[in-house]
């Protein structure tokens, strides 16, 4: 009975249909054919009919084999902006599992004649950087990052490069981000934070000064990961002029990104400050000036520190200017402790990242690495993906036979990112 069900499904996939015949249940029945009604599938993205077309890329998209990825990239230059979100959305979700599920396509509605759909506020998804993206998937959403149908599929594209690393993008997201739109400008400068090219970072300083506080805070955020040290007086004149307490936070804690001797008159000036996010800004700015002379200074903050956001940040700075033991209350340990925390874990875990690239404090993870929680240990083989070495391997590959299956995942994971990387 099963192989007379399979072989109906495979002649109703390889069937002649005229285009007035095919209905969008057609359509459905053809893609339960799998990856052998491709082809049929992909002739079916020529019909004039809408419904059929968004149908279409449905089925294409949960087909999800590599012989999916042509017909999507062919979808994404539809004339139609549902079709194209669909195909990017698509695209993405071959790389990223389930990503389609929370997607703007997601949310999309049609209301008269447009659509309307909306972003979710979650903007972290990356992919893994052992994953390698085809070069043709990214030229097309670079391509509708620049240009698509509407300002929803530009926003839909610019964020899709974000995720998948897609650095051969990086002009369309420059081209994109002087738009005129606050989404596209947005998503653009998140994907250009995932991507961390910092020669993008020079044709952003313009929204340093942008009207709009989202956009406005995005710019100061990316001009710090991108290190563009020449653009360290735009944030102080920013810092000084500011109204919001959100954008004064991002300008002082990118101008901390960015170290120079000539800030630490700023980092005094706000060390003590009555808003959390200041004091801790300031605390990561005398992390990355490196000088010891600042230790005793830093030390008697964090015993009078009462709150955890500032606290984390003071120990950040006593771990970079070498307070490396592992200690009850250390703060290195504090650092790996707050892995523990649903609250403040997503604060600790980029001041050990950043941390770990040194030697010492990376081989100093080592013994936390195999004893710690199952939260911890978690986190320090995240920790170690990014900024591990070579002897960083071995470490990680202790843990793939962890009894935890969670915790062995997520070796395995970093395991293949550091050799990747190496």
């Amino acid at each position: 009975m099963r192989l007379c069900r399979t072989a109906l499904l495979l002649l109703t996939a390889l069937a002649p249909l005229s285009a007035q015949d095919v209905r969008p249940k057609d359509v459905r029945e053809i893609g339960k054919a799998g990856s052998s009604a491709i082809p049929k599938l992909q002739a079916l993205l020529k019909n004039p009919g809408l419904d059929i077309r968004i149908e279409t890329v449905k089925q294409l998209t949960e087909i999800g084999t590599q012989y999916s990825l042509d017909p999507l990239i062919l979808a994404t230059q539809d004339n139609d902006p549902e079709v194209q979100i669909r195909a990017t959305d698509g695209l993405v979700n071959f790389y990223l599992p389930g990503y389609v599920q929370t997607g703007l396509g997601a949310s999309l509605k049609r209301v008269g004649n447009g659509i309307k759909g909306k972003f979710t506020d979650n903007n972290d998804q990356v992919i893994d950087p052992f994953v390698i993206v085809r070069p043709e998937v990214i030229s097309a959403l670079g391509a509708l990052a620049r240009g698509g149908g509407s300002m929803d599929v530009r926003a839909n594209a610019a964020r899709s490069i974000g995720i998948l690393r897609g650095k051969t993008a990086v002009p369309d997201l420059l081209e994109a981000a002087h738009s005129k739109n606050t989404d596209v400008i947005y998503e653009s400068l998140i994907a250009l934070q995932k991507i961390r090219d910092e020669s993008a970072a020079p044709r952003l300083t313009f929204l340093l000064h942008d009207l709009d506080p989202k956009v406005q805070v995005a710019a100061i955020e990316t001009t710090g990961l991108l290190r563009n040290t020449d653009a360290v007086p735009d944030l102080v004149d920013v810092l000084n002029h500011a109204r919001e307490a959100k954008v004064k936070r991002a300008a002082l804690t990118a101008i901390a990104m960015l170290p120079s001797p000539n800030s630490r008159n700023l980092y005094a000036q706000y060390l003590h400050d009555k808003d959390d996010k200041m004091r801790a800004a300031a605390a990561e700015g005398y992390a990355r000036l490196h000088s010891p002379a600042d230790l005793p200074m830093l030390e008697k903050a964090w015993q009078d520190e009462g709150k955890t956001s500032p606290r984390l940040s003071l120990a950040f700075a006593q771990v970079m200017l070498g307070r490396t033991e592992l200690s009850e209350f250390s703060p290195l340990q504090f650092l790996i402790n707050t892995l523990n925390s649903s609250a403040y874990k997503g604060e600790a875990f980029p001041f050990l990242v950043e941390s770990a690239r040194d030697g010492q404090i990376r081989r100093a993870l080592y013994r936390p690495l195999q004893t710690g929680t199952k939260d911890e240990k978690i986190g320090l083989l995240g920790v170690l993906a990014r900024s591990g070495d070579k002897a960083s391997i071995p470490e990680v590959q202790k843990l793939t036979t962890d009894p935890d299956p969670d915790v062995a995942r997520e070796a395995l994971r970093a395991q293949r990112t550091l050799q990747a990387r190496f």
